[in-house]
């Protein structure tokens, strides 16, 4: 639901709790070159994780409606987040949930698990270009805020989806794990065959990573909407997307 330009990485007030992304430009289409998946890890040992661990503990414990943990730490500590932990699944009382301005560069597929979560804010999170299938999956998600220009293949300024090899055993750089549960069917995934997929989750139009455990499951996947690529695809600069709607 981005609607108007977004300024750049740079600007002042940004740089204490959020680092820099040149994956592409955000603000006009330019050439189609390759990207890549952000490369870092999350640091288990940095204070801002550990007490992100904390607040998850202790949202399920109480039952919760809202969720918004960036809001409980220092900048610094927000900056060193660059995924969230896999006991969000835990988080099955929580309705909205609040990521606004974080540093995130991949969210795991536990997001799923978030039976009642109907409203998702990850709204001005610059580096986070794609989010797993799994987010589709929540049943009860209606409304969401994303910084849309940041995302592969958005409609604004149409950047190329990072290559993927469907049968290896990582999606490269932390795009996905190998073996776990099939974003589809949730069975086992011996040999994942990964695909990305733009569909509209609540508001907004996502490029979403699909961990699939078979073609049958691919072959599942619901029809992209009109103006984005109409089928699942592994990414790369040759796929052929529609012409931006830059502005």
């Amino acid at each position: 639901m981005d609607s108007s330009p977004q300024p750049p990485a740079t600007i002042e007030g940004r740089s204490a709790s959020q680092d820099m992304c040149g994956c592409f430009d955000q603000d006009r289409a330019t050439d189609r070159r390759r990207v890549t998946f952000h490369a870092e890890q999350q640091d288990t040992a940095a204070p801002g994780w550990l007490r992100l661990l904390e607040l998850v503990e202790e949202a399920a414990a109480d039952g919760r409606e809202e969720f918004h943990p960036l809001r409980e730490l220092a900048p610094a500590e927000r900056r060193q987040i660059v995924t969230l932990p896999p006991t969000i699944a835990r988080l099955t009382a929580v309705r909205e949930f609040g990521l606004y301005g974080s540093n995130l560069v991949r969210v795991p597929p536990e997001i799923g698990a978030m039976a009642s979560l109907e409203s998702f804010d990850p709204y001005t999170s610059y580096r986070l270009h794609w989010f797993p299938y799994e987010l589709a999956r929540c049943p009860l998600l209606r409304r969401s805020r994303v910084s849309t220009r940041a995302l592969y293949g958005n409609e604004k300024v149409r950047p190329p989806f990072p290559p993927l090899d469907p049968e290896a055993g990582s999606a490269g750089g932390g795009g996905s794990c190998s073996g776990g549960s099939c974003s589809v069917c949730d069975g086992p995934v011996t040999r994942p065959r990964r695909v990305w997929i733009s569909l509209r989750v609540a508001t907004d139009v996502l490029p979403l990573l699909v961990n699939a455990c078979s073609a049958a499951c691919v072959a599942a996947l619901p029809t992209p909407p009109e103006d984005y690529v109409r089928s699942p695809h592994s990414g790369g600069p040759a796929v052929r997307q529609p012409t931006a709607d830059y502005w």
